[in-house]
């Protein structure tokens, strides 16, 4: 990847974003920034607007209110070509259908470059991907005979090979194993090392905790909380938000939240 963006440059900016579905406010008033350089996870109960909230920063999904802008451009007036180029999007669904190979799928990544000057470091940046998700042993497979987890791999790969200043990323560990679940967040990590703007919506508390900057807390539409790890993920607010009870450890230094079970 090329990464070392200007710090300068503005990476997600949400100004009281509101969505309406069904005649119901799904996203209430968020404002959210993301900045060059940081990584922020997103967590909160099912059905709290999380992944709605991130199809409208992505730009794939018009607010009801409120405005956008990645790397400066306003999402609303930005041609989807040129926004590809400023922001990458891992969703949850992917084509099952789909008749490409591991190589073609991660090289759809570079297409908002054909025809431009960075169009020349396509092979390599591709090749980069494809070794970082260690894909090289299924890069000729088909995509839709993978695994749910290899799949989410794969996709992770295209993000990567699209190179872009914003990366948004919707549950992209959902079906990995331990190892690949840590692997996704240690390149996520290195990305927003390299200057970039990281947005992940996750389950996984203690896998946010682990490798957040800072973390937003959702509920019923609503941004709770924003801020670092240790003043957000407490055991107050997280039991409040998931309407169970959660413990907050800390271990080697890290915070592991647990659920409050009732011993058999």
């Amino acid at each position: 990847m090329t990464g070392g963006r200007p710090a300068t440059t503005p990476g997600i900016v949400a100004e009281d974003v509101r969505v309406s579905l069904g005649g119901r406010e799904v996203v209430r008033g968020v404002s959210l920034e993301v900045h060059p350089g940081e990584l922020v996870t997103l967590v909160g109960p099912n059905g709290c607007g999380k992944s709605t909230l991130l199809s409208v920063l992505s730009g794939t999904r018009k607010p009801s209110g409120g405005r956008v802008h990645i790397d400066g451009r306003d999402v609303a007036t930005t041609p989807l070509r040129e926004l590809a180029r400023h922001r990458s999007v891992v969703t949850q669904q992917n084509r099952l259908d789909t008749p490409f190979t591991v190589a073609e799928v991660v090289a759809m990544g570079r297409y908002p470059w054909l025809r431009t000057p960075r169009a020349v470091d396509s092979p390599k940046i591709i090749a980069d991907a494809v070794e970082l998700c260690e894909l090289t042993e299924i890069v000729d497979r088909p995509f839709a005979h993978l695994s749910g987890g290899q799949q989410a791999r794969v996709s992770l790969a295209r993000a990567l090979a699209q190179d872009t200043p914003v990366m948004m990323l919707d549950e992209p560990t959902a079906a990995l194993d331990i190892h690949h679940q840590e692997q996704v967040l240690e390149i996520l990590g290195a990305h927003r090392d390299q200057g970039n703007a990281v947005l992940l919506v996750v389950h996984d508390l203690t896998l946010a905790a682990a490798y957040a900057d800072r973390v937003a807390v959702m509920k019923h539409g609503e941004l709770l909380a924003v801020g670092p790890t240790d003043e957000v993920m407490t055991t107050e607010l997280l039991t409040a938000t998931y309407d169970h009870p959660v413990e907050v450890l800390t271990h080697n230094g890290q915070q592991v939240i647990l659920p409050e079970r009732t011993p058999r």
